[in-house]
């Protein structure tokens, strides 16, 4: 096996109370999936928890032992309620310190006499910690060993998450092909679970949609491979077109 052929796994740990209230939308899940995707990264399971400290410290060391990338989003902040990077410390074993670069950046915007509690919380990471540079606002994220450590403000979670992107290794992107119509999924169910036991490399998944005021199924492939990707393709249209319907091809 090449390095392009591993399949190279990621987590998400949403973290923040005001995520699980409703109170406030997540959109950073769609984004790290789509970019790590880009990079040959597979994302293999997203976690949704409160900001209480058993829980990311738990959560944190589960999944960095599981996949080949972790990244938090949110509870980097200032507020005595932002706590997801003294977790990480305390999940990894080490101290909680300022970090010298950290601070150093803070001094370039602030006088000594402006750095206070607050914004010092925000030059604190785990003894060890890289600092992920952050392009929108002056608090840089961090990473330790394969966990990322993001913001949860979408936009500077965005520029954080580009300033590292190019350093992940991933394997071969997993490519989508979509076929749509009109049938049940009653009438495709036995044919489709046909191709699929043909296909084991092949990830097919029906997704029941209404086109045009009508009920339908997309019908969506996802692979590494383009040629087998392609041949699945064509045998889920010829399907459609045995049972009765125009297959719709994206």
């Amino acid at each position: 096996m090449t390095d392009t052929d591993k399949i190279v796994t990621a987590a998400v740990i949403v973290i923040g109370n005001e995520i699980l209230s409703g109170r406030t939308q997540d959109i950073n899940l769609n984004f790290l999936a789509k970019g790590l995707n880009e990079v040959g990264v597979t994302l293999r399971e997203a976690r949704f928890i409160p900001d209480i400290e058993a829980t990311i410290i738990g959560t944190v060391n589960e999944m960095r032992a599981k996949f080949d990338y972790v990244f938090t989003t949110g509870g980097i902040g200032p507020t005595h309620d932002d706590i997801t990077s003294e977790c990480i410390a305390k999940a990894f074993g080490v101290k909680w310190t300022v970090h010298p670069d950290a601070h150093k950046h803070f001094l370039s915007f602030y006088q000594p006499s402006e750095l206070n509690e607050a914004r010092m919380r925000m030059a604190t990471t785990p003894e060890g910690a890289t600092l992920v540079y952050n392009p929108v606002s002056r608090a840089p994220g961090f990473r330790m060993e394969n966990v990322y450590v993001f913001a949860g403000i979408p936009r500077v979670m965005q520029g954080m998450f580009d300033t590292v992107k190019g350093e992940l290794r991933g394997g071969k992107p997993t490519m989508s092909r979509t076929v749509g119509c009109a049938l049940a999924e009653g009438i495709l169910a036995k044919s489709l679970g046909e191709i699929q036991s043909r296909y084991d490399d092949i990830e097919i998944g029906s997704y029941p949609i209404m086109r045009r005021g009508a009920f339908g199924v997309n019908l969506v492939l996802r692979g590494r491979d383009e040629a087998r990707l392609t041949q699945a393709t064509a045998d889920v249209a010829q399907m459609v077109r045995d049972l009765g319907d125009t297959p719709i091809e994206e």
